[in-house]
C-alpha cells in the first residue's frame, strides 16, 4: 500500500484559477490570506490554496507573521501555501506594497486575459516570470495530510521536472483564459498534478522538516502501521494488534505513533475512516448505510455520530450536498 498515492487520492480539488505575471525590476506584490480572495477567485469553494512556480528569474518571497519568513526562490521553485497565509513577492528583500484585492478579480469578457506585467512602465528588462496558481480545496473532514504539510513550504524542481512543471503552468493559464467547455475540471486536474509533484518532492527530501503522517511514514515501524492502516482501514483494529503486527509493544507503539503522527493510533484511523465514507457519500447510489458499512462501522448510528462530530453535518447531508454540487456543474447523478 503507497500511503502517499492513497492519501493524495482522497484530496478533493475542485477548481483551480492560473495567473503569468512578468515582473521588471524594482517589483513588488502583496498577496492576501486565502480567505480574503476566495470570494473573488473561487466563490464556491470551502478554502483556497495558493502555490507559485518560478519559470524565470530570481523572486523574494515574504511573510509577515508570528514567526517571519525569508525564501529566496530560483527558477524551477515551487511554493506552496497550505495555510493560505497573506505574503508578499519581491524583487529584493524587505519591500511592500498595498495590497489590491480587486485585482483578483478575473476579467469579465468570454476571453479572459489573465497575463500581467508588473512596473513595464520604467523600461527595465524582465526580471522574473511567475505563474500564481489558486486551487479550491474541500478541507472536510479533518484530512490527515492537511496536518502534515507546513504552512508554507518550497520544493525545488529537478532539472527533468522543469519543463513539465513549465507545460503544466501554462496549460493552467491557458485554461483559465479560455475557460472552454470543461475548463473547471481541467484546471482542477492541472492543479491536482502540480500539488502532487509539489507533495512527492517535499516527503522525497530527507532535509524538509516533516511533522504528522509525513513523519510517521519515514520511522520503520510507524510507517509500516499506516500503511496497514491504510490497506485494511475497514478491520477491527485495536492498539494491542497493530503494535503487535508491527512488532512493537503496546506501550512502545502508542507513544511512537503519537508522538510522530500528532495523534493515537485509533484516533488516526478514525478520522481516515471518516474521509473514506465522505468520498463514499459522493458516489451515486451510495446509502449511509453502505458507506458506514464499507469503512468497519457495524452501527450505523455511532457513524453518524462520529460524522456529524467530525464534518459538522450528518452524513445525509453531506451526500446531498455533494449531489447538488454535481448537479450544478452539470454532472448528472442519480438518488
Amino acid at each position: 500500500m503507497d500511503v502517499i498515492s492513497d492519501v493524495l487520492r482522497s484530496v478533493r480539488m475542485t477548481g483551480a484559477f492560473f495567473f503569468d505575471v512578468t515582473n521588471h525590476a524594482p517589483w513588488v506584490c502583496g498577496e492576501p490570506g486565502e480567505m480574503d480572495i476566495l470570494g473573488r477567485i473561487l466563490p464556491e469553494h470551502d478554502f483556497l490554496v495558493p502555490f507559485h512556480v518560478v519559470l524565470y528569474g530570481s523572486v523574494f518571497l515574504e511573510m509577515d507573521s508570528p514567526r517571519p519568513l525569508t525564501l529566496a526562490l530560483e527558477a524551477g521553485d515551487v511554493v506552496v501555501l497550505p495555510g493560505g497565509n497573506a505574503h508578499f513577492m519581491m524583487s529584493a528583500p524587505g519591500m511592500r506594497a498595498v495590497v489590491d484585492h480587486a485585482a483578483y478579480d478575473p476579467p469579465i469578457g468570454p476571453r479572459q486575459v489573465l497575463r500581467y506585467a508588473v512596473n513595464a512602465g520604467n523600461g527595465s528588462p524582465v526580471h522574473s516570470r511567475v505563474i500564481c496558481g489558486y486551487t479550491g480545496i474541500d478541507r472536510r473532514p479533518t484530512h490527515p495530510l492537511w496536518n502534515a504539510l507546513p504552512p508554507i513550504f518550497r520544493v525545488r524542481a529537478a532539472a527533468h521536472h522543469r519543463d513539465r512543471l513549465l507545460h503544466l503552468s501554462a496549460l493552467g493559464v491557458a485554461e483559465s483564459e479560455d475557460y472552454r467547455t470543461g475548463a473547471d475540471a481541467m484546471l482542477a486536474k492541472l492543479a491536482e498534478l502540480m500539488f502532487v509533484e509539489a507533495v512527492r518532492q517535499l516527503i522525497d527530501d530527507p532535509e524538509q522538516q516533516v511533522h504528522g503522517l509525513v513523519a510517521g511514514l519515514r520511522d520503520r515501524h510507524i510507517g509500516a502501521a499506516l500503511k496497514v492502516l491504510h490497506a485494511e482501514s475497514s478491520e477491527n483494529w485495536t492498539l494491542e494488534s497493530l503494535a503487535q503486527r508491527v512488532g512493537l509493544s503496546r506501550s512502545v507503539f502508542a507513544a511512537r505513533f503519537a508522538a510522530l503522527v500528532g495523534m493515537p493510533a485509533m484516533q488516526y484511523l478514525a478520522r481516515w475512516r471518516l474521509v473514506l465514507a465522505a468520498r463514499l457519500l459522493e458516489r451515486p447510489g451510495t446509502s449511509v448505510a453502505q458507506a458506514a458499512l464499507d469503512v468497519g462501522y457495524t452501527s450505523e448510528l455511532a457513524f453518524q455520530r462520529a460524522f456529524k462530530r467530525q464534518v459538522g453535518v450528518t452524513p445525509s447531508a453531506w451526500r446531498k450536498r455533494s449531489m447538488v454540487s454535481k448537479a450544478e456543474t452539470g454532472v448528472a447523478v442519480r438518488a
